[in-house]
Protein backbone atom coordinates (compact mmCIF):
# COMPACT_ATOMS: atom_id res chain seq x y z
CA UNK A 1 0.00 0.00 0.00
CA UNK A 2 1.43 3.63 -1.18
CA UNK A 3 0.43 5.23 1.99
CA UNK A 4 -1.07 4.19 5.30
CA UNK A 5 -4.44 5.47 5.77
CA UNK A 6 -7.12 6.19 8.44
CA UNK A 7 -7.90 2.57 9.65
CA UNK A 8 -11.33 4.29 10.86
CA UNK A 9 -11.42 5.76 7.07
CA UNK A 10 -10.81 2.43 6.08
CA UNK A 11 -13.85 0.60 7.45
CA UNK A 12 -15.77 3.22 7.00
CA UNK A 13 -16.87 3.85 10.90
CA UNK A 14 -16.70 6.80 13.39
CA UNK A 15 -14.00 7.07 15.83
CA UNK A 16 -17.18 6.04 17.95
CA UNK A 17 -17.87 3.20 16.55
CA UNK A 18 -19.07 0.10 18.89
CA UNK A 19 -16.81 -3.20 18.33
CA UNK A 20 -19.74 -4.62 16.50
CA UNK A 21 -19.77 -1.85 14.44
CA UNK A 22 -16.42 -2.73 13.23
CA UNK A 23 -16.93 -6.15 12.99
CA UNK A 24 -19.87 -5.62 10.55
CA UNK A 25 -18.32 -3.16 8.34
CA UNK A 26 -14.76 -5.10 8.01
CA UNK A 27 -17.31 -8.07 7.24
CA UNK A 28 -18.72 -6.25 4.56
CA UNK A 29 -15.49 -5.23 3.34
CA UNK A 30 -13.71 -8.80 3.59
CA UNK A 31 -16.49 -10.89 1.53
CA UNK A 32 -16.03 -7.92 -1.48
CA UNK A 33 -12.77 -8.22 -1.61
CA UNK A 34 -11.63 -11.37 0.03
CA UNK A 35 -8.49 -12.89 -2.93
CA UNK A 36 -10.59 -16.26 -3.15
CA UNK A 37 -13.68 -14.33 -4.83
CA UNK A 38 -11.28 -12.53 -7.14
CA UNK A 39 -8.73 -14.25 -8.27
CA UNK A 40 -5.62 -12.86 -9.60
CA UNK A 41 -7.00 -9.03 -8.86
CA UNK A 42 -3.93 -7.42 -6.96
CA UNK A 43 -6.20 -4.15 -6.33
CA UNK A 44 -8.91 -6.55 -4.61
CA UNK A 45 -5.69 -8.74 -2.54
CA UNK A 46 -4.47 -4.77 -1.52
CA UNK A 47 -7.99 -3.79 -0.34
CA UNK A 48 -8.25 -6.82 1.93
CA UNK A 49 -4.82 -6.11 3.32
CA UNK A 50 -5.86 -2.53 3.85
CA UNK A 51 -9.00 -3.90 5.53
CA UNK A 52 -7.65 -6.54 7.63
CA UNK A 53 -5.29 -4.67 9.33
CA UNK A 54 -7.22 -1.63 10.26
CA UNK A 55 -9.56 -4.61 11.58
CA UNK A 56 -6.25 -6.18 13.18
CA UNK A 57 -5.80 -3.22 15.03
CA UNK A 58 -9.34 -1.47 16.08
CA UNK A 59 -10.82 -4.68 16.93
CA UNK A 60 -7.79 -5.27 19.73
CA UNK A 61 -9.29 -3.12 22.78
CA UNK A 62 -4.80 -2.39 23.24
CA UNK A 63 -4.47 -1.48 19.85
CA UNK A 64 -7.23 0.74 19.78
CA UNK A 65 -6.33 2.41 22.24
CA UNK A 66 -2.47 2.81 21.07
CA UNK A 67 -3.98 3.45 17.62
CA UNK A 68 -5.97 6.46 19.23
CA UNK A 69 -3.12 8.24 21.04
CA UNK A 70 -0.53 7.66 18.30
CA UNK A 71 -1.64 7.02 15.04
CA UNK A 72 0.17 4.93 12.84
CA UNK A 73 3.31 5.96 15.00
CA UNK A 74 2.25 3.24 17.17
CA UNK A 75 3.35 0.80 14.97
CA UNK A 76 6.15 2.66 13.47
CA UNK A 77 9.52 -0.09 13.16
CA UNK A 78 7.14 -2.74 13.67
CA UNK A 79 7.89 -4.18 10.36
CA UNK A 80 5.08 -5.28 8.64
CA UNK A 81 2.25 -3.81 5.68
CA UNK A 82 2.54 -0.20 6.24
CA UNK A 83 4.55 -0.47 9.22
CA UNK A 84 2.37 -3.04 10.85
CA UNK A 85 3.44 -6.58 12.65
CA UNK A 86 0.96 -9.32 11.90
CA UNK A 87 2.49 -11.84 14.00
CA UNK A 88 2.07 -9.47 17.29
CA UNK A 89 -1.32 -11.26 17.62
CA UNK A 90 -3.29 -14.39 16.59
CA UNK A 91 -5.02 -13.87 12.81
CA UNK A 92 -6.42 -17.33 12.69
CA UNK A 93 -8.52 -15.58 15.85
CA UNK A 94 -9.60 -13.06 13.69
CA UNK A 95 -10.21 -15.20 10.84
CA UNK A 96 -12.10 -17.45 12.86
CA UNK A 97 -14.50 -14.91 13.77
CA UNK A 98 -15.33 -13.43 10.79
CA UNK A 99 -14.59 -15.73 8.33
CA UNK A 100 -16.63 -18.33 10.10
CA UNK A 101 -19.87 -17.08 8.22
CA UNK A 102 -18.37 -17.53 5.42
CA UNK A 103 -15.93 -20.62 5.31
CA UNK A 104 -18.23 -22.91 8.18
CA UNK A 105 -15.88 -21.83 11.01
CA UNK A 106 -16.15 -19.79 13.73
CA UNK A 107 -16.32 -19.44 17.74
CA UNK A 108 -17.76 -22.59 18.51
CA UNK A 109 -14.60 -24.40 16.64
CA UNK A 110 -12.57 -22.40 19.53
CA UNK A 111 -14.47 -23.28 22.30
CA UNK A 112 -12.91 -25.47 24.19
CA UNK A 113 -14.24 -28.50 23.38
CA UNK A 114 -13.67 -30.73 26.33
CA UNK A 115 -15.63 -28.40 28.72
CA UNK A 116 -19.04 -28.70 29.91
CA UNK A 117 -21.76 -28.27 26.88
CA UNK A 118 -25.78 -28.28 26.82
CA UNK A 119 -27.35 -31.04 25.01
CA UNK A 120 -29.26 -30.64 21.73
CA UNK A 121 -32.52 -29.65 21.61
CA UNK A 122 -35.20 -32.61 20.62
CA UNK A 123 -37.94 -31.58 18.44
CA UNK A 124 -41.40 -33.04 18.29
CA UNK A 125 -45.11 -32.21 16.88
CA UNK A 126 -48.51 -32.50 18.32
CA UNK A 127 -51.93 -31.65 16.88
CA UNK A 128 -55.05 -30.30 18.95
CA UNK A 129 -58.33 -29.27 17.98
CA UNK A 130 -59.19 -25.48 17.63
CA UNK A 131 -61.43 -25.67 20.93
CA UNK A 132 -58.36 -26.82 22.39
CA UNK A 133 -56.21 -24.13 21.48
CA UNK A 134 -58.88 -21.61 22.53
CA UNK A 135 -59.04 -23.60 26.40
CA UNK A 136 -55.59 -25.10 26.52
CA UNK A 137 -55.00 -28.48 27.11
CA UNK A 138 -52.89 -31.42 28.66
CA UNK A 139 -51.02 -33.83 26.16
CA UNK A 140 -48.95 -36.78 26.58
CA UNK A 141 -46.25 -37.67 23.88
CA UNK A 142 -44.28 -40.29 23.81
CA UNK A 143 -40.28 -40.25 22.56
CA UNK A 144 -37.13 -41.66 21.55
CA UNK A 145 -35.08 -39.96 24.65
CA UNK A 146 -31.42 -41.06 25.36
CA UNK A 147 -30.06 -41.11 29.49
CA UNK A 148 -26.96 -41.92 30.33
CA UNK A 149 -26.03 -45.51 30.00
CA UNK A 150 -26.50 -47.31 33.96
CA UNK A 151 -23.49 -49.80 32.97
CA UNK A 152 -20.70 -47.42 32.21
CA UNK A 153 -21.95 -44.12 33.96
CA UNK A 154 -21.77 -42.62 30.65
CA UNK A 155 -17.74 -43.14 29.95
CA UNK A 156 -18.70 -45.40 27.07
CA UNK A 157 -15.95 -47.56 28.60
CA UNK A 158 -16.27 -51.35 29.28
CA UNK A 159 -16.27 -51.71 33.08
CA UNK A 160 -13.25 -52.14 34.60
CA UNK A 161 -11.64 -49.41 32.17
CA UNK A 162 -11.43 -46.16 31.44
CA UNK A 163 -11.44 -43.51 28.73
CA UNK A 164 -7.53 -42.77 28.00
CA UNK A 165 -6.16 -39.19 27.49
CA UNK A 166 -6.41 -38.60 23.72
CA UNK A 167 -2.86 -39.04 22.18
CA UNK A 168 -3.08 -36.35 19.48
CA UNK A 169 -4.38 -33.65 21.01
CA UNK A 170 -2.56 -34.37 24.82
CA UNK A 171 -6.55 -34.31 26.38
CA UNK A 172 -6.75 -30.52 25.05
CA UNK A 173 -9.77 -31.60 22.76
CA UNK A 174 -8.70 -29.34 19.71
CA UNK A 175 -5.69 -29.70 17.16
CA UNK A 176 -3.84 -26.53 16.09
CA UNK A 177 -3.53 -26.10 12.14
CA UNK A 178 -1.06 -23.74 10.37
CA UNK A 179 -1.00 -22.49 7.10
CA UNK A 180 0.73 -19.99 5.16
CA UNK A 181 -1.38 -17.10 4.16
CA UNK A 182 -1.67 -13.41 2.54
CA UNK A 183 -0.14 -12.38 6.19
CA UNK A 184 2.40 -15.25 6.67
CA UNK A 185 1.63 -18.17 9.31
CA UNK A 186 -1.85 -18.23 10.22
CA UNK A 187 -3.58 -20.43 13.01
CA UNK A 188 -6.45 -22.25 12.78
CA UNK A 189 -8.18 -24.11 15.70
CA UNK A 190 -10.63 -27.09 15.40
CA UNK A 191 -12.50 -29.62 17.39
CA UNK A 192 -9.67 -33.12 17.58
CA UNK A 193 -10.71 -35.87 14.78
CA UNK A 194 -9.89 -38.67 17.07
CA UNK A 195 -11.66 -37.93 20.26
CA UNK A 196 -14.46 -35.37 18.55
CA UNK A 197 -13.47 -32.69 21.15
CA UNK A 198 -13.77 -35.01 23.80
CA UNK A 199 -10.17 -35.30 24.72
CA UNK A 200 -10.74 -39.21 25.47
CA UNK A 201 -10.28 -41.98 23.60
CA UNK A 202 -12.49 -44.97 24.29
CA UNK A 203 -10.30 -48.47 23.58
CA UNK A 204 -12.90 -51.11 25.05
CA UNK A 205 -16.38 -50.31 24.76
CA UNK A 206 -19.19 -51.01 27.06
CA UNK A 207 -21.63 -53.21 25.43
CA UNK A 208 -24.71 -51.84 26.90
CA UNK A 209 -24.20 -48.47 24.41
CA UNK A 210 -21.52 -49.60 22.71
CA UNK A 211 -19.52 -46.44 23.74
CA UNK A 212 -21.78 -43.91 23.07
CA UNK A 213 -22.27 -43.49 27.19
CA UNK A 214 -26.18 -43.35 26.52
CA UNK A 215 -29.18 -45.62 25.69
CA UNK A 216 -32.90 -44.62 24.35
CA UNK A 217 -35.16 -45.81 25.58
CA UNK A 218 -39.12 -44.63 25.02
CA UNK A 219 -40.91 -41.96 27.54
CA UNK A 220 -44.02 -40.66 28.14
CA UNK A 221 -43.76 -36.76 28.31
CA UNK A 222 -46.60 -34.79 29.71
CA UNK A 223 -46.99 -31.78 27.80
CA UNK A 224 -48.88 -28.51 29.03
CA UNK A 225 -50.80 -26.78 26.20
CA UNK A 226 -51.28 -23.25 27.49
CA UNK A 227 -54.48 -21.01 26.86
CA UNK A 228 -54.46 -19.04 23.42
CA UNK A 229 -51.49 -20.59 21.39
CA UNK A 230 -51.76 -20.43 17.95
CA UNK A 231 -51.23 -22.81 14.78
CA UNK A 232 -47.15 -23.19 14.54
CA UNK A 233 -46.17 -21.80 18.00
CA UNK A 234 -43.34 -24.16 19.82
CA UNK A 235 -43.43 -24.68 23.78
CA UNK A 236 -40.27 -25.08 25.10
CA UNK A 237 -39.86 -27.62 27.86
CA UNK A 238 -36.35 -27.27 30.18
CA UNK A 239 -33.94 -30.20 29.74
CA UNK A 240 -36.09 -32.72 28.04
CA UNK A 241 -33.73 -32.90 25.16
CA UNK A 242 -30.67 -34.87 24.70
CA UNK A 243 -27.94 -35.14 27.14
CA UNK A 244 -25.01 -33.11 27.87
CA UNK A 245 -21.89 -33.46 26.96
CA UNK A 246 -19.01 -33.18 29.88
CA UNK A 247 -21.34 -32.63 32.59
CA UNK A 248 -23.53 -29.96 30.53
CA UNK A 249 -27.10 -29.53 31.05
CA UNK A 250 -29.41 -31.60 29.28
CA UNK A 251 -31.25 -29.73 25.96
CA UNK A 252 -34.51 -28.74 25.84
CA UNK A 253 -37.67 -30.63 24.02
CA UNK A 254 -39.57 -27.90 21.39
CA UNK A 255 -43.06 -29.38 20.69
CA UNK A 256 -44.53 -27.57 17.68
CA UNK A 257 -48.54 -27.20 17.77
CA UNK A 258 -50.34 -28.10 14.97
CA UNK A 259 -54.00 -26.65 15.48
CA UNK A 260 -56.50 -28.51 13.61
CA UNK A 261 -59.24 -26.12 11.21
CA UNK A 262 -62.54 -25.44 12.65
CA UNK A 263 -65.81 -25.92 10.38
CA UNK A 264 -67.37 -22.91 12.18
CA UNK A 265 -64.66 -20.74 13.70
CA UNK A 266 -61.50 -18.47 11.58
CA UNK A 267 -59.13 -16.88 13.93
CA UNK A 268 -57.38 -13.70 13.64
CA UNK A 269 -54.82 -13.27 15.65
CA UNK A 270 -56.74 -13.08 19.17
CA UNK A 271 -60.49 -12.60 17.04
CA UNK A 272 -62.62 -15.02 15.69
CA UNK A 273 -64.80 -14.77 13.12
CA UNK A 274 -67.86 -16.65 12.08
CA UNK A 275 -71.30 -16.66 9.99
CA UNK A 276 -74.61 -17.15 10.98
CA UNK A 277 -77.77 -17.69 9.64
CA UNK A 278 -81.10 -15.58 10.19
CA UNK A 279 -84.31 -16.01 8.57
CA UNK A 280 -86.07 -13.35 6.16
CA UNK A 281 -88.41 -12.83 8.69
CA UNK A 282 -86.32 -12.36 11.42
CA UNK A 283 -84.16 -9.75 9.19
CA UNK A 284 -87.34 -8.05 8.48
CA UNK A 285 -89.19 -8.06 11.65
CA UNK A 286 -86.43 -8.54 14.47
CA UNK A 287 -85.70 -10.99 17.19
CA UNK A 288 -83.52 -13.44 18.85
CA UNK A 289 -81.47 -15.91 17.27
CA UNK A 290 -78.51 -18.60 18.44
CA UNK A 291 -74.97 -17.99 17.48
CA UNK A 292 -72.42 -20.45 17.93
CA UNK A 293 -69.51 -19.18 19.73
CA UNK A 294 -66.02 -21.33 21.68
CA UNK A 295 -68.05 -20.96 24.86
CA UNK A 296 -71.56 -22.68 23.02
CA UNK A 297 -74.51 -20.83 22.01
CA UNK A 298 -75.38 -17.44 23.02
CA UNK A 299 -78.96 -15.26 22.11
CA UNK A 300 -78.03 -12.29 20.34
CA UNK A 301 -81.46 -10.04 19.08
CA UNK A 302 -81.21 -8.88 15.70
CA UNK A 303 -83.03 -5.19 15.12
CA UNK A 304 -85.99 -5.01 12.42
CA UNK A 305 -84.69 -4.60 8.90
CA UNK A 306 -81.74 -6.05 9.28
CA UNK A 307 -79.22 -6.95 5.45
CA UNK A 308 -77.50 -9.63 4.74
CA UNK A 309 -73.85 -9.68 5.74
CA UNK A 310 -73.99 -7.12 8.53
CA UNK A 311 -71.80 -8.03 10.84
CA UNK A 312 -71.89 -7.85 14.97
CA UNK A 313 -69.11 -7.77 17.90
CA UNK A 314 -69.09 -9.95 20.69
CA UNK A 315 -67.05 -8.59 23.08
CA UNK A 316 -65.14 -11.38 25.04
CA UNK A 317 -65.73 -14.11 22.97
CA UNK A 318 -62.94 -14.34 21.32
CA UNK A 319 -59.61 -16.44 22.00
CA UNK A 320 -57.62 -16.16 25.42
CA UNK A 321 -53.93 -14.16 24.90
CA UNK A 322 -51.04 -16.36 26.03
CA UNK A 323 -49.99 -14.18 28.80
CA UNK A 324 -53.97 -13.58 30.74
CA UNK A 325 -56.05 -15.98 29.58
CA UNK A 326 -58.64 -13.66 31.57
CA UNK A 327 -58.13 -11.10 28.88
CA UNK A 328 -59.94 -12.32 25.50
CA UNK A 329 -60.45 -10.90 21.89
CA UNK A 330 -63.94 -10.43 20.28
CA UNK A 331 -66.20 -12.69 18.10
CA UNK A 332 -67.14 -10.71 15.47
CA UNK A 333 -70.24 -12.50 13.11
CA UNK A 334 -71.54 -11.85 9.80
CA UNK A 335 -75.26 -11.99 9.59
CA UNK A 336 -76.20 -13.90 6.29
CA UNK A 337 -79.89 -13.83 5.67
CA UNK A 338 -81.29 -16.98 4.09
CA UNK A 339 -83.85 -17.10 1.31
CA UNK A 340 -86.08 -19.87 1.10
CA UNK A 341 -85.58 -22.36 -2.19
CA UNK A 342 -88.83 -24.43 -1.77
CA UNK A 343 -91.99 -22.85 -1.41
CA UNK A 344 -95.92 -24.15 -0.84
CA UNK A 345 -98.53 -22.88 -3.26
CA UNK A 346 -100.21 -21.00 0.22
CA UNK A 347 -96.52 -19.55 1.21
CA UNK A 348 -96.17 -18.29 -2.41
CA UNK A 349 -99.59 -16.47 -2.55
CA UNK A 350 -98.48 -14.79 0.57
CA UNK A 351 -94.94 -13.48 -0.09
CA UNK A 352 -97.06 -12.12 -3.82
CA UNK A 353 -99.36 -10.90 -1.58
CA UNK A 354 -96.94 -9.29 0.68
CA UNK A 355 -94.82 -7.72 -2.48
CA UNK A 356 -98.21 -6.18 -3.30
CA UNK A 357 -98.26 -4.60 0.05
CA UNK A 358 -95.03 -3.09 -0.31
CA UNK A 359 -95.65 -2.13 -3.85
CA UNK A 360 -99.24 -1.08 -4.69
CA UNK A 361 -98.69 -3.08 -7.72
CA UNK A 362 -101.46 -6.68 -7.94
CA UNK A 363 -99.61 -9.86 -9.19
CA UNK A 364 -102.24 -9.63 -12.16
CA UNK A 365 -101.33 -6.49 -12.91
CA UNK A 366 -96.86 -6.88 -12.78
CA UNK A 367 -97.32 -10.49 -15.04
CA UNK A 368 -99.50 -8.12 -17.62
CA UNK A 369 -96.49 -5.33 -17.20
CA UNK A 370 -93.63 -7.94 -17.60
CA UNK A 371 -96.20 -9.43 -20.75
CA UNK A 372 -96.43 -6.55 -22.46
CA UNK A 373 -92.52 -5.54 -21.96
CA UNK A 374 -92.02 -8.74 -23.49
CA UNK A 375 -93.86 -8.58 -26.72
CA UNK A 376 -92.59 -5.39 -27.48
CA UNK A 377 -88.89 -6.89 -27.44
CA UNK A 378 -89.90 -9.42 -29.60
CA UNK A 379 -91.42 -6.86 -32.09
CA UNK A 380 -88.28 -5.03 -32.14
CA UNK A 381 -86.50 -7.78 -32.13
CA UNK A 382 -87.81 -9.38 -35.44
CA UNK A 383 -88.00 -5.60 -36.87
CA UNK A 384 -86.26 -5.22 -40.44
Amino acid sequence: MAENRDYYEVLGVSKQASDDEIKKAYRVLAKKYHPDMHPGDKECEEKFKEASEAYAVLSDADKRRQYDQMGHEAFTGSGGAGGFNYSDFDMGDIFGDIFGDLFGGGRSSRRASNSPQKGANVRAGVRITFHEACFGVEKELELNLKDECSHCHGTGAKPGTSPETCSKCGGKGQVVYTQQSLFGMVRNVQPCPDCHGTGKVVKEKCPDCHGSGYIASRKKIQVSIPAGIDNGQSIRIREKGEPGVNGGPRGDLLVEVAVSRDPVFIRQEYDIISTAPISYATAALGGDVKIKTIDGEVIYTVKPGTQTNTKVRLRGKGVPTLRNKAVRGDHYVTLAVQVPTKLSAEQKDLLRKFEESLTGVTAEAQSATDSEHDHKGKKKFFKK
